[in-house]
């Protein structure tokens, strides 16, 4: 059985159940505070489970693409060592929100498995929560006893709380958990070690294939657990493992969800797998993570330096690198396997081939960018290794490369072995330790339990027509942050306040107490399907009723900038073609930002013209047009934009103005005119084929221009009210420009006279022509001495120190005979000198500067000079 025919099989079988078949969420999460990407899937039903939401189906079914890349089994570092755990992976699912439980999950999940697919009843073994004194829990007897008239005792294994009790984090929903191992070794194999004893020992062939959560408690902030009003099911089976199994396979990779992409690898590398594990493994980090990249930017997550960027980044240059150590890959090769994953996936994941071009272009890119980094960290390590004392390279060096430049330890260390020398990974574990305390400390919050003064499943929000409203508090809790300190979340009954969500800021604004006192609302965001208010402190009496008031000044300005997306992306498609598409946004009540799909820098006519567009629109005054609870397919008909990576629901709310309509949650101005103005600041590359927008509107626009105008009036009179300023400036390059060419004359003609004076001052020190003096040239001038006098000599050391505007500089000089018969090296000399005029640099082994802010330190730098030669 094929994996096409696998995924199916199992839908279909759940929908013969009256399980609804829903689409996988989105693996990039843009709405969960608490998560970056989608990890399993219950994410997308964590409202249900919280009793925020009631699920209009209370069966469902379906694979859901997840990313890992911590926490059990699922250390990036190690995904590729192995034949069976992932970075991007598909969890098959199955439902029940207060429906059936434990009875129906067990027996549909043994006939599915033994009946359906077909999995040899000797090959399975099934776990049960052993129970859990910490948490006064007994052993699931109830599963017990369920799979006890399904399978033989001898095949029922009692798990411990870290296999089999399932919790969504520290806090939250939670409960005990079946998890169905599959022993998939030889016969021989099986008759000398029993499957059940590898259970959990992470066998590469006696693997968790399915597990089986009840959910049944509340895990709350001291750590005791409570019943939740009603029980669910949250199952989870990896799809990828059940291939394996189906396929009569005895890895994940061997299976036809990777095989085209290692075939094709292969080929691109001119490698074969199976042949040498360095070489297997290469190919199977490469197999793996070209899925969780391509799936992440066809989400709408790029590459970048933080977040969940940050994590793409990341996984992204792990595999360039293993082509690059392993498999001789010297240029971007990863973008050329999309196509495979496409032709395989694109049937189940019709987001890959709408976004194959753009994900091909970024992967390329991003693989560029890299081998770049990667060339100047072979220099850096160069110079590392030229400054080591020793055959032993400090771990906190190895951390900076990493850290800094993106340059891979173990590349490090592999490189350092060939070399002959040691890294100390020591140095290096507790350098990147030290980082990441500070990291989570930076980011810790704490939170208390929700108290709740009401049952209101589902608040309210009528910030579409209201700017306030009477309110009551439903529940609060206090949290705790080092960045925010103290501060409390609040839920009412019904709100005017915009949550956080699709770019746009939450709204800010403050709670009226009856007798008059107000506090602020300092954000708002949306979290598990409830509008959460934070604020610094609390009401004294929270069984009042309070007026909830947003900030209209700061709502009005954001409303004109989100308003001015729809409007800019209609005007990008008009000027730039139909290929335009929306790939991010941020509205703020300052600015917005627009990220969009475009292959080349936009011209200033074109800016200009995108600039027109919008304005046309802002005078037309094209009135506001919305509707909501439209049905998804009506809206579609209607030729309202859906936005690739976002989630939508059956109904949707479609927003227009004039030609421009899109599905859009957010806030709007009624009528164009109010958005005044619509000036665009910049627009550059956010990645290959993405460019972005940065705009301004109403408000901003005037404050803008009356300071540009208040620039200007600067600048003439400093041009002593030129009739035309800009003619006077260039008349002032014009002259500045001949000026320069003066000084470099003047500065050089300096140079070969002070050369004549300084031969006669060289010291002969073992050979060697020494001088170390502080002298009166800037640093091209100094640069241009030490090479005059090195023309003729090869036993030249020379340590120049200058003093320029307040700064310290120092150069040193190193005849390149010396570098290589005495192991001398500029680029280290200076770096260690460098710290007596409170700086740092470095260079070539033959020439190098160091910069600093102490210029009293030149001289006893210089005096330090005559100890590398002695």
């Amino acid at each position: 059985m094929n994996s096409k025919e696998t995924r199916q099989k199992f839908l279909n079988f759940f929908k013969e159940k009256d399980h609804k078949i829903v689409a996988s969420a989105p693996m990039v999460i843009k709405d969960d505070p608490t998560l970056l990407f989608t990890n399993a899937g219950m994410n997308q039903f964590k409202e249900f489970f919280l009793g925020n939401s009631i699920a209009k189906n209370t069966r469902v079914t379906d694979t859901q693409k997840c990313l890992r890349v911590s926490g059990k089994h699922n250390d990036l570092e190690e995904v590729g060592k192995d034949t069976y755990h992932h970075t991007m992976f598909e969890m098959l699912g199955n439902w029940s929100f207060g429906d059936y439980f434990k009875k129906e999950a067990i027996q549909w999940a043994w006939e599915l498995l033994t009946e359906e697919f077909e999995i040899d009843t000797e090959s399975l073994y099934v776990s049960v929560f052993e129970g859990s004194i910490e948490d006064g829990l007994a052993m699931d007897k109830e599963a017990f006893d369920l799979w006890k008239s399904i399978v033989p005792e001898d095949r029922i294994l009692l798990g411990n709380k870290r296999d089999n009790f399932w919790e969504m984090g520290d806090q939250g929903p939670c409960g005990p958990c079946s998890e169905i191992h599959v022993d998939i070794r030889s016969d021989a194999e099986k008759a000398k070690v029993s499957g059940a004893s590898l259970v959990n020992r992470d066998h590469p062939q006696v693997v968790e294939i399915w597990n089986l959560v009840f959910m049944q408690y509340n895990r709350k902030a001291d750590g005791t657990l409570e019943n939740l009003p009603a029980k669910h099911v949250d199952t989870g089976m990896g799809f990828e493992r059940l291939c394996m199994v189906l396929q009569g396979k005895k890895s994940n990779y061997d299976t036809d969800v990777f095989t085209p992409i290692i075939r094709e690898i292969e080929q691109i590398t001119n490698s074969k797998y199976g042949k040498q594990e360095e070489t297997d493994i290469a190919i199977r980090v490469i197999s793996d993570h070209i899925r969780a990249v391509s799936f992440s930017i066809a989400d709408g997550q790029l590459p970048s330096n933080t977040g969940a960027g940050y994590v793409i980044r990341r996984i992204l240059r792990r595999a360039v690198r293993y082509g690059f150590t392993f498999l001789d890959t010297k240029g971007p090769f990863m973008f050329r396997l999309v196509h495979v994953l496409t032709d395989t996936m694109g049937d189940a994941f019709p987001e890959l081939k709408e976004q194959r071009q753009l994900i091909e272009n970024v992967i390329k890119e991003e693989e560029h960018s890299f081998l770049n980094t990667l060339e100047q960290g072979l220099v850096l390590l160069d110079q590392v290794v030229a400054g080591t004392k020793g055959k032993e390279v400090e771990g906190r060096k190895a951390f900076e490369l990493y850290d800094t430049y993106g340059f891979p330890v173990d590349l490090t260390a592999l490189i350092l072995q060939e070399k002959g020398y040691a890294l100390d990974e020591k140095g290096f574990e507790t350098a990147m330790q030290e980082q990441k305390d500070r990291s989570k400390s930076a980011s810790k919050t704490t939170k208390e339990d929700w108290t709740v003064l009401s049952d209101d499943p589902e608040q309210e929000f009528i910030g579409y027509d209201y700017l306030e409203a009477q309110v009551k508090l439903v529940k609060y809790r206090k949290i705790t942050s080092k960045k925010d300190g103290v501060q409390f979340q609040i839920v009412f009954n019904l709100t005017p306040f915009y949550p956080e969500g699709g770019g746009q800021v939450g709204d800010k604004g403050h709670l009226e107490f009856p007798n008059g006192d107000l506090i602020s609302i300092v954000d708002t965001k949306k979290e598990n399907n409830e509008i959460v208010h934070f604020t610094t402190s609390l009401p004294k009496n929270t069984g009042e009723t309070f007026k909830a008031e947003v900030d209209a000044a700061q709502r009005r300005r954001t409303e004109a900038n989100h308003t001015a997306t729809h409007l800019l992306h209609q005007a990008l498609r008009e000027v730039l073609g139909t290929h335009v598409e929306q790939k991010g946004s941020a509205v703020h009540s300052k600015y917005m930002r627009f990220d969009f799909s475009h292959f080349a820098k936009m011209t200033a006519d074109e800016l200009q013209a995108v600039e027109h567009f919008v304005n046309a629109r802002i005078i037309g005054q094209l009135p506001f047009e919305e509707n909501r609870n439209v049905p998804m397919e009506r809206a579609l008909e209607e030729g309202a934009m859906a936005l690739f990576g976002e989630k939508y629901g059956d109904a949707v709310r479609t927003v227009r103005f004039g030609k421009s309509i899109e599905l859009c949650g957010g806030t709007h101005v009624k009528n164009t005119g109010d958005i005044w103005y619509f000036k665009i600041r910049s627009e550059g590359a956010v990645a290959a084929g993405i460019r972005r927008i940065e705009a301004i509107t109403s408000d901003a626009v005037r404050d803008f221009y009356e300071e540009n105008d208040r620039k200007l009036s600067e600048i003439k009179s400093k041009l002593n009210n030129a009739q035309d300023p800009i003619r006077a400036v260039e008349s002032l390059q014009e002259e500045n420009a001949t000026l320069k060419k003066e000084i470099e004359s003047l500065l050089k003609d300096k140079a070969k006279n002070l050369k004549g004076e300084l031969q006669s001052e060289l010291e002969d020190l073992k050979g060697i022509q020494f001088l170390a003096k502080k002298v009166d040239l800037d640093a091209s001038g100094i640069k241009d001495l030490c090479f005059e006098m090195g023309n003729n000599r090869d036993n030249l050391f020379l340590l120049f120190g200058t003093e320029q505007n307040g700064k310290a500089l120092l150069s040193c000089y190193i005849s390149k005979k010396l570098v290589a018969e005495k192991d001398l090296n500029a680029g280290t000399i200076v770096r260690e000198l460098g710290k007596y005029i409170q700086g740092g640099g470095g260079g070539q082994p033959f020439f190098a500067t160091a910069g600093g802010k102490n210029p009293s330190g030149i001289e006893e730098a210089l005096g330090k000079a005559r100890e590398y030669v002695d």
